[in-house]
């Protein structure tokens, strides 16, 4: 190894230093977790004490066009029969159709067995509260586990949603209705706005359950959720959701397309986290095997090799060009339509 390599090793493994000790809460995050006869994870959701598969089907990709609606509805019916209970959902994917499609799924006895999480877009009182009630219709259900503000991207975000007649406002009344169990948020621009929503929260004395954001080995080297904000959240026991193992879900600029290590391998990294869950895209039966083979295959890894992975991707992470939904709008659906924000 040249002294360039050398040092090079010794800075990604002071990094996989630091992800690895996160508040040395790693080790009973992961000691805490149970494995079934098939291989899937159970977690535990943060103070909820839910427990939860460590693996969330997510569901932009189940709407997707190229799924036929019977196919999307089958392969969310087969994640779940082989494990897999938490899923992911939105207002906004596919116009409404991910919500729609999931609830046909969920119909016939499967909804008690998930954990059904979604998002809504709205600023406002009167926009949040619409889209609560219309993300219900759609998933056939009085009900959801967990709903998450989406898109906390913007600086001005927290004070909107903590505004006096904001979107709060209508969380908290649909959860006193029984229409929403826990709260959480997503966003995957910045660590800068997490850490800004948490600190607005904490001004209005408000315990968010859950917290959604990209966590892959790209991020560690780049505007830093695993960072910045995962300690933040496994200190105050809220649970981490993490997202984008993969970078975007097109071929030409995702994590992947660097060629530096193999899915599965992208997946241990992330479970390796201290999360709750690893929210991932499945599109077919092909990918829905690949996230279980994951599971199956998981184990704690170690300092050295968290820096081996770290160090594969850092010259292609510094810069981001790997993470454009951290340094460009291509990923904003509420930029596209900011008239769904209220």
């Amino acid at each position: 190894m040249s002294p360039i390599d050398r040092r090079e090793f010794v800075k990604s493994a002071s990094t996989a230093a630091g992800i690895m000790a996160a508040e040395h809460l790693i080790s009973p995050m992961l000691s805490a977790q149970t494995t079934t006869a098939d291989g899937m994870i159970y977690r535990t959701l943060g103070r909820t004490g839910e427990r939860v598969s460590a693996i969330g089907l997510g569901g932009y990709h189940i709407g997707k066009p190229p799924l036929t609606e019977q196919d999307s509805i089958q392969l969310i019916r087969r994640a779940v029969d082989r494990g897999i209970t938490f899923l992911d959902n939105c207002w906004d994917y596919n116009d409404g159709a991910s919500e729609v499609r999931m609830g046909k799924a969920l119909a016939g006895g499967y909804r008690n067995k998930v954990f059904l999480m979604t998002k809504i877009d709205g600023r406002t009182k009167a926009a949040a509260a619409q889209q609560i009630d219309e993300s219900l219709q759609r998933l056939q259900t009085d009900h959801v586990d967990l709903m998450q503000f989406h898109e906390v991207i913007r600086l001005e975000d927290p004070d909107r949603i903590f505004a006096e007649g904001g979107a709060m406002e209508a969380m908290l009344e649909a959860k006193k209705a029984g229409k929403v169990r826990y709260i959480g948020f997503t966003g995957h621009k910045d660590p800068l706005v997490h850490l800004r929503m948490l600190d607005i929260a904490r001004q209005h004395s408000f315990h968010f359950d859950t917290v959604q954001m990209p966590l892959n080995v790209m991020d560690a080297h780049f505007r830093s959720f695993t960072k910045e904000v995962l300690p933040v959240l496994t200190r105050e026991g809220i649970a981490p959701l993490g997202m984008k193992c993969f970078g975007d879900h097109t071929v030409l600029d995702y994590i992947l397309a660097n060629n530096t290590m193999k899915p599965i391998e992208a997946l241990h990294y992330c479970l390796n986290l201290p999360i709750a869950v690893q929210i991932t895209g499945i599109d077919s039966p092909k990918i829905l095997d690949q996230a279980l083979e994951a599971a199956r295959t998981f184990k704690p890894l170690s300092q050295a090799e968290v820096a081996n992975l770290l160090e594969r991707v850092r010259p292609a992470a510094l810069e981001g060009k790997y993470e454009l939904y951290k340094t460009t709008p291509r990923n904003d659906g509420t930029a596209r339509k900011p008239q769904v924000l209220g």
